[in-house]
C-alpha cells in the first residue's frame, strides 16, 4: 500500500476506535441530529414567519379585511331594514283616484301610525302632488320651511321625471329609489333620506309615485343606534373575540371616510354603539344606496388593530421563547438521564467484571488447596490445618460476597424482609468482630474496640446488622494503605445506639462522600480501582440503616482516614418505612 493509503487507513481506524469508545459523544451527536437540529429548524422557521408577519403587517391586514366584510354585511342589513319600513307603509297609501280630502286623511293616518316618518306624499300628473307632514312639528320654523321646499321641489321634479323614474323602478327587484339630503332641525343641520316607490295596487300603465321621508331625529337617536347594537351583538355571539364598536357619521364631500368629521353638520348627525369612544374608526365604508352621503365606521373597543398586532407578535415571540427554553431544558434533562443510564450501564458492567473476579479468586484458592489435600501432598498436621483454615476463610469470603449480591437482588426486587427482634448489640458486635479478629491481626492492623456497658436491647435484624458491620470492617481493611488501624466503638447517644468504624486509610474526598452509598459506585482513588470489589457494600449498609429507621454517615478527608457511623433507634416506633419499599417481618 502507498503511504497515503496507509495514513488514511490509520486515520479511519482511529476514528472508529474513538466512535466505538466514546459513548457520551455518540449520545450528544444522536441528540443533535435526531432532536436538536429538527427542533432548531422548526424554531427558526417560526421565528422567520413571525418576523415576516410583523414586517408585512399581515395581522393588521387580516383585521382590516374582517372589518371590511363586517361593514359590507352591516350596510346590507341597515339598507334592508330601511327598505322594509318603506314597504311596510306602501299598502296604506290611498288610491290616486280618491278625492283630495280622502287622500289627506289617509296620508295623515300613515304619519300618525309611523312617527319615524317626517313626510309622506302622493303624485300623479293629473291631480298633482299631495304632501303631508307631521302636524306636531310644523310649529318648528325650519320644519315648516322644509315642508314648503319639498312640496315645491317634488312637484316640479316629478312633473318632469316621474315617468322615467317609474320605468327604472319597475326593473328592480325592490322598486324603491332613494334621495338623501341635508336639512335643518332646531337651527342645526342634520341628515335625512326619502324613498320613492310605485303603489302596488295601481295599474302599471299609470304614472303614479308615492314617497316617505324619514324623520332625522328617529334616524340618529333610534334607527342607527339600535341597528349598530344588534349587528355588534350578532357578530360577538357568532365569533366572539375582542369587542368592537361602530359609528355612522357624515362622509367627507369628496367621499373620503378616513376621519370622522362633522363638517357642515350639527352634533345630532353621529350615531354610535355603546362601546364607541373618541377617535377615528379603523376602517370605514361609504353608504351607496339608502343613506348616500353617510359613512359606517368600525374599530375595537379600548384598543387598536396596530396595538393588537403588536401584542400578538410579542406574545408569540414570548411563547416561542418559552417553548425554546422548554425544548432546551428537555434536551438537557434527556441528556442527563441518558448519561446516567449510560453511566449506570458502565457501572453494572464493571460490577459484573469485579464480581466475577471476586468469585473466581476464592473459588480458585478453594479448588487449589482442596486438590492438594486430596492428593495427599501436604506434609505434617500443621500444614494441613493451615490449608483447611485457608479453605474456610475463602469460603466465608465467598459466602459474604454471595450474601451481598443476594441481598442487593432482593432489595432491587422489593422482596427483602427483615426480622426485628430485641437484640443485645454489644454481644452481636463482639461475636462478629471475633470471627474477623484473625484476619485483622493477620493483615497487621492495630485494633481498638470500645463497647459501652449496660446498653439496652435494640429491635434489629441480627443478620443484617452483622452484615453491615462486616462490610464496614472490610472497607477499612481494603482501603488502608500506610497506617493500618481499625477502631470499632458502640455507645448510646440521645435515644439511639451508634456503631462507629474508624480507619486511618486513604480517606474520601468531600465531593464523593454522598456518592459512595450509591449502588455500584466506587471512589476515584487509584487504590480503590486497583482493589477489586462489587460496589454494593455501602449501598447495602445504607439500605439496612434506613430499614431500621436509622441512618449511616461518613466523616472523612483524603489521607486522614474515615469514620462511618451507623445510628439505630432504641424504640421500634422510631423506624420509618424505607424508601425502597422494604417489607418487614416481626
Amino acid at each position: 500500500m502507498d503511504p497515503e493509503s496507509v495514513t488514511r487507513s490509520r486515520t479511519m481506524d482511529r476514528l472508529r476506535r474513538f466512535w466505538s469508545g466514546n459513548k457520551r459523544f455518540q449520545l450528544m451527536l444522536t441528540l443533535e441530529l435526531a432532536v436538536m437540529l429538527p427542533a432548531a429548524a422548526l424554531i427558526g422557521v417560526n421565528f422567520y414567519h413571525l418576523k415576516s408577519i410583523e414586517r408585512d403587517k399581515a395581522l393588521e391586514a387580516a383585521f382590516h379585511r374582517d372589518f371590511q366584510q363586517m361593514l359590507v354585511i352591516s350596510e346590507k342589513q341597515i339598507n334592508h331594514k330601511a327598505y322594509g319600513m318603506v314597504e311596510g307603509v306602501r299598502d296604506r297609501f290611498p288610491s290616486p283616484d280618491a278625492d283630495k280630502a280622502d287622500k289627506i286623511r289617509a296620508l295623515d293616518t300613515v304619519l300618525t301610525q309611523h312617527q319615524s316618518l317626517a313626510h309622506v306624499f302622493l303624485f300623479d300628473p293629473v291631480n298633482g302632488l299631495v304632501l303631508r307632514s307631521q302636524p306636531d312639528r310644523l310649529s318648528d320654523w325650519h320644519f315648516l320651511e322644509e315642508h314648503r321646499r319639498l312640496e315645491k321641489t317634488f312637484a316640479g321634479w316629478l312633473g318632469f321625471e316621474a315617468k322615467t323614474m317609474l320605468e327604472t323602478l319597475r326593473k328592480r327587484s325592490r322598486p324603491v329609489s332613494w334621495y338623501a339630503e341635508r336639512t335643518k332641525r332646531n337651527g342645526r343641520y342634520t341628515y335625512t333620506t326619502t324613498g320613492f316607490f310605485p303603489l302596488p295596487h295601481v295599474s302599471k300603465d299609470r304614472i303614479v309615485l308615492a314617497g316617505a321621508t324619514f324623520e332625522p331625529e328617529y334616524l340618529w337617536h333610534s334607527f342607527f343606534p339600535e341597528m349598530l347594537e344588534a349587528l355588534i351583538a350578532y357578530k360577538h355571539g357568532e365569533e366572539g373575540g375582542n369587542p368592537i364598536a361602530m359609528v355612522v357619521y357624515p362622509a367627507e364631500p369628496d367621499g373620503d371616510t378616513a376621519t370622522l368629521t362633522l363638517t357642515g353638520y350639527g352634533g345630532d348627525t353621529t350615531a354610535s354603539s355603546a362601546g364607541w369612544r373618541d377617535g377615528a374608526p379603523e376602517v370605514s365604508r361609504n353608504f351607496s344606496d339608502v343613506f348616500d352621503g353617510l359613512a359606517l365606521g368600525i374599530k375595537f373597543q379600548g384598543t387598536s388593530v396596530a396595538a393588537l398586532g403588536r401584542r400578538w407578535i410579542t406574545n408569540s415571540f414570548l411563547i416561542l421563547g418559552v417553548l425554546s427554553l422548554l425544548l432546551v431544558a428537555g434536551l438537557v434533562l434527556t441528556y442527563r438521564s441518558v448519561s446516567k443510564e449510560v453511566a449506570l450501564a458502565r457501572l453494572k458492567s464493571d460490577f459484573v467484571s469485579n464480581v466475577s473476579h471476586e468469585l473466581r479468586t476464592p473459588l480458585s484458592l478453594i479448588r487449589l488447596y482442596a486438590e492438594t489435600l486430596e492428593l495427599g501432598r501436604v506434609k505434617g498436621q500443621q500444614k494441613t490445618a493451615e490449608y483447611y483454615a485457608i479453605i474456610r476463610k475463602e469460603s466465608e469470603r465467598l459466602t459474604a460476597l454471595i450474601n451481598n449480591i443476594l441481598d442487593f437482588s432482593r432489595i432491587e426486587a422489593g422482596r427483602k424482609e427483615y426480622e426485628f427482634r430485641q437484640t443485645d448489640l454489644a454481644e452481636l458486635v463482639r461475636n462478629t468482630l471475633d470471627t474477623y479478629r484473625a484476619q485483622i491481626d493477620e493483615q497487621g492492623f492495630t485494633f481498638e474496640q470500645s463497647i459501652d456497658p449496660g446498653l439496652p436491647p435494640v429491635p434489629v435484624d441480627r443478620e443484617a446488622i452483622a452484615r453491615s458491620l462486616v462490610n464496614l470492617v472490610n472497607n477499612a481493611l481494603k482501603y488502608s494503605d500506610r497506617e493500618k488501624f481499625l477502631g470499632v466503638k458502640l455507645y448510646r447517644d440521645d435515644g439511639a445506639v451508634k456503631l462507629e468504624v474508624r480507619d486511618r486509610g486513604i480517606g474520601i474526598a468531600r465531593n464523593e462522600q454522598a456518592k459512595i452509598f450509591d449502588k455500584f459506585y466506587r471512589a476515584g482513588d487509584p487504590l480503590v480501582h486497583n482493589t477489586k470489589g462489587s460496589g454494593l457494600g455501602l449501598s447495602l449498609v445504607r439500605h439496612i440503616a434506613h430499614a431500621h429507621g436509622g441512618e449511616v454517615r461518613v466523616e472523612s478527608a483524603p489521607g486522614k482516614g474515615s469514620t462511618f457511623t451507623l445510628t439505630l433507634p432504641l424504640e421500634p416506633a422510631a423506624r420509618q418505612p424505607d424508601r425502597d419499599a422494604v417489607r418487614m417481618a416481626g
